[in-house]
């Protein structure tokens, strides 16, 4: 099991989320959510790769007139237990579990980075009924697309300095950009994602197509993606576009990968419009 560590200051973050903490198990595994509660319409959250449920909450609560947003810890990170594996099948059995265990009726999601591909195979799996999906910069990378942008070493410089002890001045190198407090929560919080769960997840954005999923991900869905994303490029969204016709893409000016922490208005603008978009459909079928 690898290092894994939760400074007590990251704890106390927990009291400023205006969410419960919530407990379900898939499999052998324990997972934690955030659950913001109320009685709109559930949407699971599935967070990107270094990203705990918490790093979630400035995008869950500018929701909650919209929706009840349930952020999910991925396996190996924040407060859920690690896996002995770490690919898409694992993570959508995981989400699965969430949705069955706590009774949320036909919910909706939203993924960003892994948590876009996460929610794409569980559109196509089909186990759990959904209101619809929403993915925002999904990885493109895979067999024959070239490697990911963020090296595998960029990640593990980035965890080795949280477990040593870091700050959101050492945070803002990295992500110069962010709103304050976001650095602050990266740098309490980095240190809860296991190793494992990284490399693992890592050679699935290289090992994994997300092509393999992406046509087959049923309507209604819709993908963001930021105007300089590396990530999704011009080309990986006109193949998007192409390979999945009833999807609709949304182009986030002024953001990269990281479309919700680079253009926050922007972005959770945009969000709240496809939201919007899908809550006004009729309930058809499951």
């Amino acid at each position: 099991m690898s290092q894994r560590s939760i400074p007590q200051a990251a704890l106390a973050d927990l009291a400023d989320v205006p969410a419960t903490s919530r407990w379900v198990r898939s499999g052998g595994l324990r997972l934690h959510a955030l659950d913001y509660g109320g009685d709109l319409p559930p949407l699971v959250v599935l967070p990107g790769i270094t990203s705990p449920a918490i790093t979630m909450d400035f995008v869950a609560r500018e929701l909650t007139d919209l929706v009840r947003p349930v952020v999910l810890d991925v396996r190996g990170r924040g407060l859920s237990d690690e896996g002995d594996s770490y690919g898409l099948e694992e993570y959508a059995e995981d989400t699965e579990a969430l949705i069955t265990g706590l009774g949320l009726d036909r919910p909706l999601l939203l993924g960003h980075s892994m948590g876009a591909r996460i929610a794409a195979v569980v559109a196509v799996r089909g186990k759990v009924p959904l209101r619809g999906a929403v993915l925002g910069d999904p990885p493109m990378s895979g067999p024959g697309r070239g490697p990911y942008p963020t090296s595998r070493d960029a990640f593990l410089r980035q965890l080795s300095e949280a477990r040593r002890g870091t700050d959101a001045d050492e945070v803002a190198l990295s992500w110069p950009t962010w709103p304050r407090r976001e650095q602050e929560l990266r740098a309490r919080w980095l240190s809860s994602c296991a190793e494992e769960a990284i490399v693992a997840t890592h050679r699935g954005f290289e090992h994994e197509d997300f092509f393999d999923w992406w046509p087959r991900v049923p309507d209604p869905v819709h993908l963001l993606y930021g105007a300089d994303s590396p990530v999704v490029t011009e080309a990986g969204a006109r193949e998007a576009a192409a390979s999945n016709g009833p999807a609709s893409l949304h182009r986030i000016p002024g953001a990269g990968h990281m479309i919700f922490w680079d253009a926050p208005a922007v972005a959770l603008a945009a969000l709240r419009t496809t939201l919007t978009t899908l809550l006004s459909r009729p309930r058809t079928g499951a």
